[in-house]
């Protein structure tokens, strides 16, 4: 097959580039069209119990992610200078494209109580922009008489306000939201030049706003450090600028096909999506050394560059091609997760890997047949006498240490063993940013200030129509109770809810004194029910809590950043309290809202790393079939690909860095890439048992030999090519990249020490000198 798949290609080359031109340009164009995604990322299946009450609440009450906010705290905000240009600039932010509402200072309202329509209205605090300190401080009285915005635009105790600022869920979820945060920030910077004074920025979108721009902008460094870093390995290693740039370019237009395929599929480019290109082209270049060096080790033993060529693909192509169906395999049981993000990665990863395959088995063999014949200085490299001299003491260790190498290996295994015990599964919304990351120190002020700005929402469903009044407003004071609860939680912030609102309504009912900003008794609550009744006044503001029968409430909550750990706990500590307060039998209660599905979404990817790890492997031992029908040598070559997986994850556990979504993807993906090197070695191997008649021993020297030095160059070019993803701002995308690293250098070990070792072991439980059933 592979002899006449090699004739076809050199035969027909002119074909086959009129083909990869043209689709290249039809790719090209499509990936031109590619858009970053501003949807926050779905992690959890739709299935999922949290993913499917998070999607209820979003159908009733509309994105709860949608909320910016500007924190400043100053002893004198409420100086007649420094007072007016804070309201100018809520009013300016208000007045921006894309805003929907802003809530500060500047424009508090206060209820009025209207009985000649038996209504109450609405009416702005400030009317017009104070001139004189004497009226600023009298609304500073009037302000802090409304205990209603204490602790949401206002702690009177720390000096501190916010600028609430929610954005329509049109200008959410596209790019406009990039330039809006970015005008926003302009107008808010020039407040803090004037004064002298730090704000803080925080809440989804701008969290996610800033990720994203992060996201963009490193990979287009990732990108530029991958070509320059293969680059250069690829000159130091042939020395010859051809041979480099037929690489690269071979391997960037795989990257091309890659951001096509996104565009076609209707993806976006995300947090893992945009991982995809600088991936390609560290993972897609060991291909081209493989077979150049293949091609190079054919003309030094005499043969002709057709001939040389015809080997080349017979010989190197079905190695490749299994390593590299293992590698896509490690990025394809992604597809098994249901998670959307890593659907999407995996399934386009996987299709990726083998376009840049064929790619190249197409692209190199035509090009090297234009190409002139190397020089001899470009095969120097064959005779490296750094290579051949670690290959010579490989040699002598498989052969003549087995005993120590078995012992090396259980060493390794315990001590990973007890590293992979600590490690922790444990995600924060910014953990990925580093301690003094602008967005990470503003979040813990607000956290500080204002008990932090995530989503929390509760949703009660009674079952019933306007079952949220009903029953003497039973629900209400139901409500209050939890309220209660979760208020000796330091973790919320004060609620947002129809009792916090009817609180307001009867402060007004009772002329405005800040003593009765409380729920009332249910016979005085029956009186505000004429004061509420249609669409108009403070009866707008109430139905915003409630869906269109009445039968469904909720209770808004923002949360600091706890983590996926203490949620946990949390929910544990108060579901048992919810239960208690709204009897499951009568109410259907939803804790639910962005932060919670942000932080559920950690605790499933670990829990699907065990399952696509599973896969992961069943596959790729149903490639080794394809090599043997042995079971001992099918199940112990996979242990030089899952030792590395031990001691990163050991290593993980010793060093305290937490399983989160870049960090858990190391497994997968490097356990395929490992494999590379083990289909490599078998495939020699095999090929020296069956093809030549060689002995076990005699197969594994020629195997050390064969193909020792394109795994050293290839471990280079993975471990230098992965590297570059340290530079990242992102703790996991920076932990990421050393992990695979080490893991796929120390796979390089294991593969050419190990495996061998492993094979001798089982040749002699066979029997001495046989081949291997």
């Amino acid at each position: 097959m592979w002899n006449k798949l090699a004739t076809y290609i050199i035969r027909y080359r002119l074909w086959w580039v009129a083909l990869v031109l043209v689709s290249t340009v039809f790719m090209a164009y499509e990936a031109k069209k590619i858009e970053l995604s501003y949807q926050f990322a779905r992690i959890l299946p739709a299935n999922d119990p949290v993913e499917k009450e998070y999607q209820d609440f979003r159908k009733l009450f509309g994105e709860d992610g949608s909320v910016m906010v500007i924190g400043w705290q100053d002893p004198e905000l409420f100086q007649v200078n420094k007072f007016q240009d804070w309201c100018k600039l809520a009013q300016r932010i208000k007045e921006t494209t894309g805003i929907k509402n802003v809530l500060s200072l500047a424009n508090l309202q206060k209820v009025v109580r209207n009985d000649s329509l038996s209504q109450f209205d609405f009416a702005p605090v400030i009317r017009t922009i104070p001139t004189t300190q004497t009226e600023v401080d009298s609304l500073k009285k009037e302000i802090l008489n409304l205990p209603f915005y204490e602790g949401l635009v206002l702690n009177s105790k720390t000096n501190a306000t916010l600028i609430v600022i929610t954005f329509n869920d049109k200008a959410l979820n596209s790019a406009r939201r990039l330039s809006i945060v970015s005008d926003i920030e302009a107008m808010a910077e020039e407040f803090a030049v004037k004064y002298k004074t730090d704000l803080h920025y925080s809440g989804m979108p701008y969290i996610r706003t800033v990720n994203m721009k992060k996201i963009s902008g490193e990979m287009e460094l990732f990108m530029g450090l991958a070509v320059l870093v293969t680059l250069f390995i690829l000159w130091a290693f042939f020395r010859s600028f051809r041979l480099t740039l037929l690489s690269i370019i071979v391997v960037l237009i795989g990257v091309i096909f890659s951001v096509g395929f996104l565009q076609l599929f209707g993806y976006k480019i995300t947090a893992l999506t945009g991982l995809i290109p600088p991936l390609l082209i560290v993972i897609g270049v060991p291909n081209c050394v493989f077979f150049i060096n293949k091609y190079q080790t054919e003309l030094k033993a005499g043969r002709a560059k057709d001939d040389a060529l015809l080997e080349m693909v017979r010989q190197i192509g079905l190695s490749t091609f299994l390593a590299n169906i293992t590698t896509a395999i490690g990025f394809g049981v992604f597809y098994f997760t249901n998670s959307t993000l890593l659907v999407e990665f995996g399934i386009v990863a996987a299709i990726s890997v083998m376009v840049t395959y064929v790619l190249c088995l197409l692209l190199l063999p035509i090009t090297l047949h234009y190409m002139d014949v190397p020089k001899a200085r470009h095969l120097k490299h064959l005779d490296g006498k750094w290579a051949h001299g670690f290959l010579t003491k490989v040699n002598y260790l498989v052969h003549n240490r087995r005993k120590e190498i078995y012992i090396a290996m259980v060493i390794i295994i315990v001590v990973s063993g007890y590293g992979m015990t600590k490690i922790k599964a444990i995600g924060y919304v910014v953990d990925d940013l580093p301690k003094n990351d602008p967005v990470y120190t503003d979040l813990r002020f607000l956290e500080k200030n204002f008990n932090g700005v995530l989503p929390f929402e509760v949703m009660i469903n009674t079952k019933e129509k306007n079952g949220v009044f009903g029953d003497q407003a039973a629900v209400l004071y139901k409500i209050k109770s939890l309220q209660n609860e979760l208020g000796k939680y330091k973790e919320f912030s004060k609620p947002v809810s129809v009792v916090e609102a009817s609180r307001f309504l009867y402060q007004a009912y009772r002329g405005g004194d800040a003593k009765y900003y409380a729920l009332p008794g249910a016979l005085e609550l029956s009186k505000l029910t004429n004061y509420v009744q249609g669409k108009q006044g403070a009866s707008k503001q109430i139905n915003s809590f409630l869906n269109e029968d009445k039968s469904v409430t909720r209770v808004s909550f923002q949360m600091a950043d706890v983590g996926s750990e203490r949620i946990k706990v949390l929910m544990k500590e108060i579901r048992p309290k919810v239960d208690s307060i709204f009897s499951p039998a009568k109410y259907k209660v939803s804790l639910t809202g962005h932060s919670l599905v942000f932080l559920k979404s950690n605790d499933y990817l670990l829990g699907n790393l065990y399952e696509s790890l599973l896969i992961a492997i069943l596959l790729i031992a149903v490639v080794g079939m394809v090599l043997f029908r042995s079971i001992p040598i099918i199940l112990l070559s996979k242990l030089p690909c899952l030792i590395p997986l031990a001691l990163t994850a050991g290593i993980m556990g010793y060093f305290g860095i937490y399983f989160k979504p870049t960090t858990i993807l190391i497994f997968s993906i490097t356990f395929g890439i490992a494999s590379d090197g083990t289909v490599y070695f078998l495939t020699r191997y095999r090929q020296e048992i069956y093809d030549k008649g060689l002995n076990a021993s005699q197969a594994v020297t020629n195997s050390i030999f064969g193909t020792g030095l394109s795994m050293i160059y290839t471990a280079v070019i993975l471990f230098c090519g992965f590297s570059i993803f340290s530079a990242s701002s992102f703790g996991g995308t920076a932990a990421m990249g050393v992990m695979v690293s080490i893991t796929l250098l120390v796979a390089m070990c294991t593969n050419l020490i190990l495996l061998p070792a492993l094979l001798l072991s089982i040749s002699k439980w066979q029997g001495k000198g046989e081949k291997p059933s």
